[in-house]
Formats: C-alpha cells, sequence, structure tokens
C-alpha cells in the first residue's frame, strides 16, 4: 500500500513565475516533474507513475497489430545520409562526434533505422506485412521550449513502421493504426478530433493528425460543425464565396496611378474604394533549397527569390508555400534583395513585367499565385515603382508565373470545402497527440530496401510512419480537465484511482478504519493512495485536489456512524456512502467512466 508519508510528492502553493499554460503549471504545482534545463525535465514519482499507464495502455493496444523492438538512440550518420535526411533534419536534430570523430546524432525519428532492418533481413512478399513499435526517448534540438511538456529537447514516443507488399496493403496497415490511436486515445480519456494535415520533413502522401482543443495548443484546426471536416491550418481548404469584379477604366489595360504614402493594403483599398480582395498582395521571400541526394553538405545549399501573390485580404500560409516548391525554410527579403529581383521598394511589389523561372527556385525569380486570384479581373496592384500601383491587372493576361497553387490560410467563416455541406468553417487551437503518415516508397527507395513479389520480380515495399507523444497524452488530459485547485485525470491514467484521506491520523479509530478501507479497496484491483500525514484536513484536501486523483475518500467524523465521504473530483461532487458500500461504489464509478470515455 503506499502511504504519502512515506512518498516524495513536493507540492507547490504557486506556480513559478515562467509557468503559462494549465498543463505546465499543474504538472509543477503537484509535483510531478522538476525543470533541469531548458526544455529538459526530471519526472518525479507520480508523474512516471502517470506516463507509466499511458505507456501500458499504448503498448495494449500496439500488441494487437504489431511487434515491439527497442532500438538504440545514439545513431550512426550513414543511414541519415543515405535517405537524404542528415542535412535535411537541419538544426533541429543533436549532432556529436565520437572519440574517432565519427559522425552521430540522437535519434529524433527512427525511419532509416527501420529501413535497414527491413533492407537487411526482407527478402520475400510472403514475410510481409510488418509492422514494428517501440516506445524510445527522442531528442529534438527546439530552438525555443516551452509550456513545460508541449516543446521540449528530450521526449518520450511510441513511433511504429509498417512495411507492405502495395498500396493496398499500407492502407489496412494505416487503417490498423488509425483505430489502434482511437482506442489509445478514448482509453486514455481525450476528447481528441483526426484531421488532415502536412506531412512536412516526414514525406509521404498522405497524414493525419490527432488533435486536442485546447488554448495551449500551437496548432491552429479548422473545422465544419455540420459535417465534421477537420484539418491542420497548414492543410485545410475552403470555398471561397464568388466576388463582385471592379469595372475597367480606360482601354482595360494595366493603368500606372500615383499612389502616395499608400504601401498598406488597407491604404491601397482605401484609395481605390475597393475592397482589399480586390488588390494583389505581394509577400517576398528568400527560399532556402536543399541539393538533391545525400552526399551534399548544407554548404552546397542555395538561396532563392520567390514572390507569393495572393488576394489583399488573405495570409500567405508558409507550410502550403515550401511545399508547393518543395523548398526546405524561407525568410523574408531584404531591401538589397527587393532591388535585386523587383527593382522596387517594400509596399509597391507587383507582379506585373517580372522576369520568372520556369521551374521553381531557379536563378531567377520563382513566382507563386494563390489559386484565388485564378480567373480574376480588373485587380489593383504594385507597381514595382515607390509610390504607384497598377489597375486593371488580369492575372494570366498581364502576368504569369511559375507555380499555380493553394499557398494561403483558410479564415473563419469561409464556407466549408466538402460538397453539399453548407456549414462554415471554425479555427480553434489544438495540441498533437499522434500523427500517422503514408511514407510511400521514399526511404525503401532511396535505402535500397527490396523484396520479390509473387512473380518473383523484385520490387520495393511501401511504408508507413506513426507517432504518439506520450507526454503530450498526459499534458492533454490536465488541459482539458483543470480548475483553479489542480486538475483530475481519467482513472486509466492517473498515478492513483483513489485517495483515501484521514482526517485525523492522531485518532486510532479513524486511522484504522483508514487503513482498513484502503487495504480493502487495494483488495479490490484498485491503485489506492493513504494520505496518513500528519497534516490539517484542509491542507490534505487541497493536495488530494491538486495531484489528478480522480476519486477521495473522506475518512472523517461520520465513520463513527458508519459512513464515510466519496468525492468525484471531476464534477467537485460528494456523497456520503456505508463503509461497506465504498469498494462497490469506486468500482463501479471507474466502471461507468470508462465505458464513457471508450463510447465518446
Amino acid at each position: 500500500m503506499h502511504r504519502w508519508s512515506k512518498l516524495f510528492v513536493p507540492t507547490l502553493r504557486e506556480a513559478p513565475a515562467d509557468a503559462e499554460v494549465a498543463s505546465h503549471k499543474f504538472l509543477l504545482r503537484a509535483g510531478y516533474i522538476r525543470q533541469l534545463g531548458a526544455g529538459i525535465y526530471n519526472y518525479l514519482f507520480l508523474g512516471q507513475r502517470s506516463l507509466n499507464k499511458v505507456i501500458g495502455i499504448v503498448r495494449e493496444e500496439m500488441d494487437k497489430i504489431g511487434q515491439e523492438f527497442f532500438l538504440p538512440a545514439i545513431l550512426p550518420k550513414e543511414p541519415w545520409e543515405e535517405s537524404g535526411r542528415w542535412t535535411t533534419m537541419g538544426d533541429n536534430m543533436f549532432r556529436l562526434k565520437d572519440r574517432k570523430g565519427a559522425e552521430m546524432c540522437l535519434g529524433m525519428t527512427h525511419e532509416e533505422i527501420m529501413t535497414t532492418i527491413a533492407r537487411g533481413e526482407l527478402r520475400s512478399y510472403k514475410q510481409l506485412p510488418q509492422i514494428w513499435y517501440q516506445i524510445q526517448t527522442k531528442f529534438r534540438d527546439e530552438p525555443r521550449p516551452k509550456a513545460g511538456l508541449l516543446r521540449v529537447r528530450q521526449f518520450i514516443m511510441k513511433d511504429s513502421y509498417s512495411f507492405d507488399l502495395n498500396a493496398e496493403g499500407l492502407d489496412k496497415s494505416y487503417d490498423l493504426h488509425d483505430a489502434a490511436y482511437r482506442a489509445i486515445f478514448k482509453r486514455s480519456g481525450l476528447k481528441f478530433v483526426a484531421v488532415e494535415a502536412d506531412s512536412g520533413a516526414m514525406g509521404g502522401s498522405r497524414s493525419q493528425e490527432f488533435m486536442v482543443y485546447t488554448d495551449a495548443g500551437e496548432d491552429l484546426i479548422a473545422s465544419c460543425p455540420v459535417c465534421g471536416y477537420a484539418a491542420n491550418l497548414e492543410k485545410a481548404v475552403s470555398r471561397l464565396d464568388p466576388l463582385d469584379e471592379m469595372v475597367a477604366t480606360g482601354d482595360g489595360t494595366p493603368e500606372l496611378v500615383s499612389t502616395p504614402g499608400c504601401a498598406a493594403i488597407s491604404d491601397v483599398a482605401e484609395f481605390f474604394k475597393i475592397s482589399p480582395a480586390s488588390d494583389i498582395k505581394c509577400v517576398a521571400y528568400m527560399v532556402l533549397k536543399r541539393e538533391a541526394g545525400s552526399k551534399h553538405s548544407a554548404a552546397k545549399d542555395t538561396w532563392h527569390g520567390v514572390a507569393a501573390f495572393l488576394r489583399g485580404d488573405h495570409q500567405v500560409n508558409e507550410t502550403k508555400l515550401l511545399g508547393a516548391i518543395k523548398g526546405a525554410e524561407l525568410r523574408t527579403m531584404q531591401a538589397e534583395e527587393l532591388q535585386q529581383y523587383f527593382k522596387g521598394p517594400a509596399g509597391f511589389l507587383g507582379p506585373v513585367g517580372l522576369t520568372i523561372n520556369e521551374k521553381p527556385l531557379g536563378d531567377g525569380l520563382t513566382v507563386v499565385v494563390d489559386k484565388s486570384l485564378e480567373g480574376r479581373k480588373n485587380l489593383v496592384a504594385g507597381a514595382n515603382k515607390l509610390d504607384y500601383h497598377l489597375r486593371n491587372v488580369v492575372p494570366g493576361r498581364d502576368f504569369t508565373w511559375t507555380v499555380l497553387a493553394d499557398i494561403r490560410s483558410v479564415n473563419e467563416g469561409e464556407a466549408c470545402p466538402q460538397d453539399n455541406c453548407g456549414g462554415k468553417l471554425v479555427v480553434g487551437k489544438a495540441v498533437e497527440v499522434g500523427h500517422i503518415f503514408k511514407l510511400g516508397t521514399r526511404y525503401t527507395e532511396t535505402m535500397g530496401a527490396r523484396v520479390l513479389d509473387p512473380n518473383g520480380k523484385e520490387v520495393t515495399p511501401i511504408m508507413g510512419s506513426y507517432g504518439i507523444g506520450i507526454e503530450r497524452i498526459l499534458t492533454a488530459a490536465i488541459e482539458q480537465s483543470n480548475d483553479a485547485n489542480g486538475f483530475w485525470l481519467p482513472s486509466s491514467i492517473a498515478p492513483f484511482t483513489v485517495v483515501v484521506t484521514v482526517t485525523n491520523v492522531a485518532d486510532a479509530a479513524l486511522r484504522e478504519a483508514g487503513e482498513t478501507l484502503a487495504a480493502e479497496l487495494e483488495a479490490a484491483g484498485l491503485d489506492v493512495l493513504l494520505d496518513d500525514r500528519d497534516e490539517r484536513a484542509g491542507v490534505k484536501f487541497k493536495d488530494a485536489d491538486l495531484v489528478g486523483i480522480p476519486y477521495r475518500i473522506n475518512v472523517g467524523k461520520k465513520t463513527a456512524s458508519g459512513q464515510v465521504e466519496l468525492v468525484s473530483r471531476a464534477t467537485a461532487s460528494s456523497v456520503d456512502v456505508a463503509i461497506a458500500e465504498v469498494v462497490t461504489q469506486v468500482k463501479r464509478r471507474v466502471l461507468e467512466e470508462k465505458l464513457l470515455d471508450e463510447s465518446s
């Protein structure tokens, strides 16, 4: 039996000043974690106990579909060179050299390592499909660690990898993970949503994130309350309402107009008496192009000018932009670069008269036009000349582009993109707890993994990659279930299911009743914490409310009449229960909670 008086549970009355989000504050105050350095945390008794329960759930569900491995955290450079990611991972990767000078890294993901195993061991289609997973510490040289365990430099991940003969097999492996993830998050008590997502550095043809809505989240999710459409803002699309075009002036060709001091979209709209939607916005970037192949160093990488054009009332989605031109990183153009590519100043940049690349990221300027400008007429645009704009500008007639693509962020209130749905999108913050990817043959192809198909032909296995952030399940649960006094966790991941609080340990009868009750609860299979500390009842109640335990049994004065108080932390409600009925009552509530979570 665990006795609070013997445990190390260093609770705090106030959170440190630098703790901003609820989960960070309460994990510190409840004694779950202590910070060692920027983005580096010690997990103390309660925190580790809760994380072990999360890991247990993950392992149980993953064992139904795959096999558990355990791979090294310190990895040689060579597999990463083969895939091309030694360079593309950039500064996010922790790099080091051993005493012989060999370059190595700390693993942030293990696609390459799993592929080396597949390459060395898989020979025939008869050995497929394979699903391999591990629960392992990962490392990421996060530039700005913050928000407690939400953005850290060392974390625990369940990462799994599937190898299939063809796309149909990958579909099955992907669906198996989708079902397993839903079971994991439901069992962990999370209210989550699955959304379309960008594959980012992982690559692949399709990916899906599992998100929990919270103001602490750094991701933005666009969703439709009518049909259920949901996507990360990096991937989300919408349908735009038709617009009334302006009437052309003069002969309808681009007309140079003096617009002194009108550098901002709002100033231009006011000057011409138009909607910002009829003004062409230009956002100028320098984009990093990484050399193809795996043998090039970062010194070979090159920066290229890119001009993004879109409606004046829209914002560039930089993830979409980089995806459209296969860029690695971007930054805003400086004044001398604007002069080089536009021969004009910021605030008056436009698409007419530019010399552009035929292919993205060539020697000249890459022009990317958002699809919302396609088919528009008689627009206003910068003239690439200080204090001047052009009107009567028609995309496709007066200027062309290197790439036409969706590069804008959707806005709240825009129409849902699904056919026959009249809903409007809403945008909310969320935290990612899981992500699944269809990788295709990106890694097996570049790293030379091959098997023989049923016809004896050598083919490349197709891969999937699937990740769950273990700490993020805990933090998301806290974010969605807290109040001013602390937080409450579902029984499935709480460090203890019930705390038996003896209100006065100096009273031998109360102490004995508490001991007996705790032993009975433990014998019934419940995780029990006996609060036998020599503290005031109020102190014990505050600590119990703080540390995330879902149920509390107060053993006090009513014990003399055969009753105790059963407190439900989630509802802040209490009821007097006969001592003989306590075990049955607590087990019933835990079961009801489990059924509710699994059916939601």
